[in-house]
């Protein structure tokens, strides 16, 4: 056991320990190595730092990065401990608060963008802007939605729409519906459960869950999490070290994970201004250069992503093909090239995503770019050389019936169910999921056709999609939250 006061004693950046979850850990030698910058840590030296640590990190990273050496024991109890230096609870957090209390039952939420009107209004503020900023002036953001509604449908009648089935094959796996959970980041800033919450929500209603590598769980705890009928894929951000990253895929093609999704759209995260603005996140936000010297104001996208490896090319296609039998899917295509460059290179799918609107602004909606992309697959006959997916924007059954008319293979979600889980939990996750499919089949009757693979081109009217006119979206424009301009002091 270690005395507390020996704790407290160890209180510098050049002599600091932390205590996680009851344990003193000795990370000197780690403050300047941190990705989150040395400042968060400092901030809680000689402290208990549980619950500035557990909302951005797996469970298992101090076992996995810290030698042994340096974990200093238990720590003995004290009933006078207490490190908790918040400041009183703004007028803000009060509201927010009184708002969880007063919240809606679940049986009010009809439609996905209901669950973002609570969480809105009952997350905590870190938590909201990280999940909800895009770049920027968020245009790519709102264009990503906006585009599904310049896409009409030509529907047909008198058919036989007593049977419906909304079950597909992706990479081989057949699942009950063609939209998936795409990999989003810090579950566990919306859900003390974290990704775990996705995980058994997607297991009991049967439809794939992506894996992110900067998710609050461990992989393992995602996985161990899962049923054994139950598919996963993981998204992978490459690391500098490639050993590092060797290790990761291996070991989840072991683990039994069905497709490697590689992200190609970031080897920088974007400018989030909401995630930078919002309360505390300097903590989170030092990630470059001595502290008299850093930018304070990355927020947190930045301090979890300094190890991404900037120099991934084409070339490291042949390289991830050495290291694992997985499906090879590119996640963050954005023009029609670089789709022929990926058949080209021979992986086994693309994911036509600007990464929810947090990358480059002004980047063509996923959309968009598939109803460019189809017509040059088919011309040179290469439309069955991979699968196509696509994310971002999509908040409707109806915005995925027109994907998969206009040839994509399925549709990948992620907001929508991070705020499901944000205020309602597992309940909320499994609601949002049988809201789209009780969705799918209503308007797959009502277009006239009994199964996904009816679904094609006939079915959309895409003539006015280069118009950019759209009718105003009232639900959707009622849970986004504008950007704001700085405060002046009180």
């Amino acid at each position: 056991m270690v005395d507390i006061e020996e704790v407290r004693k160890h209180n510098t950046k050049k002599d600091c320990w932390v205590i996680i979850h009851g344990k003193a850990y000795d990370v000197s030698d780690f403050v300047d190595e941190h990705p989150g910058g040395s400042a968060i840590i400092v901030k809680f030296a000689g402290k208990d730092a549980t619950k500035a640590f557990d909302p951005i990190h797996p469970g298992d990273t101090l076992t996995k990065y810290l030698a042994t050496k340096y974990h200093k024991g238990e720590v003995t109890e004290d009933d006078e401990y207490d490190d908790d230096e918040d400041d009183p609870p703004s007028e803000q957090e009060l509201l927010r608060r009184k708002m969880v209390k007063k919240k809606p039952d679940l049986s009010q939420m009809y439609n996905l963008n209901d669950f973002e009107f609570v969480a809105r209004h009952t997350m905590e503020k870190t938590a909201w802007s990280y999940y909800s900023s895009g770049c920027d002036d968020e245009i790519t953001l709102r264009e990503n939605h906006a585009s599904y509604q310049r896409v009409f449908f030509k529907p047909r009648v008198l058919v036989d729409v007593t049977n419906i089935d909304l079950s597909t094959t992706m990479l081989g796996t057949k699942v009950s519906s063609p939209f998936y959970i795409t990999a989003t980041a810090l579950g566990r800033l919306g859900h003390d459960d974290g990704e775990c919450v996705l995980t058994r929500s997607a297991a009991k209603q049967d439809i794939i869950q992506m894996i992110p590598t900067l998710a609050s769980c461990s992989f393992d705890e995602i996985v161990d999490a899962a049923t054994d009928k139950q598919t996963q894929w993981l998204q992978l951000y490459v690391n500098k070290d490639r050993e590092i990253c060797e290790n990761i895929v291996r070991h989840a093609e072991k683990r039994g994970i069905k497709g490697l999704f590689i992200t190609v759209d970031a080897p920088q995260l974007g400018r989030r201004e909401k995630d930078m603005r919002s309360k505390n996140i300097e903590d989170l936000s030092h990630v470059q250069g001595d502290d008299e010297e850093a930018d304070r104001t990355q927020g947190a996208a930045r301090a979890i992503s300094s190890f991404i490896d900037t120099s991934l090319n084409w070339k490291d296609i042949k390289w991830f093909r050495s290291i694992t039998k997985m499906p090879i899917i590119l996640k963050g295509i954005q023009t029609v090239e670089d789709s022929l460059l990926a058949v080209e290179h021979g992986v086994d799918g693309i994911v036509l995503s600007n990464h929810g609107g947090r990358q480059l602004e002004f980047s063509k909606p996923p959309l968009e770019v598939l109803i460019e992309l189809m017509p040059v697959l088919r011309s040179k006959g290469l439309q069955d050389k991979l699968e196509i997916y696509l994310d971002g924007g999509v908040r409707r059954a109806t915005d995925v019936l027109k994907a998969i008319c206009l040839g994509a293979k399925g549709v990948g979600i992620g907001r929508p169910f991070l705020y499901a889980m944000s205020t309602y939990g597992d309940a909320g996750v499994y609601k949002a999921i049988q809201i789209l499919k009780d969705e799918m089949i209503m308007n797959m009757r009502l277009l006239g056709v009994t199964s996904i693979d009816q679904l094609n081109e006939s079915y959309v009217d895409v003539r006015n999609f280069q118009t950019r006119y759209l009718p105003e979206d009232k639900l959707f424009g009622k849970v986004y939250e504008p950007l704001v301009s700085p405060a002046f002091k009180l």
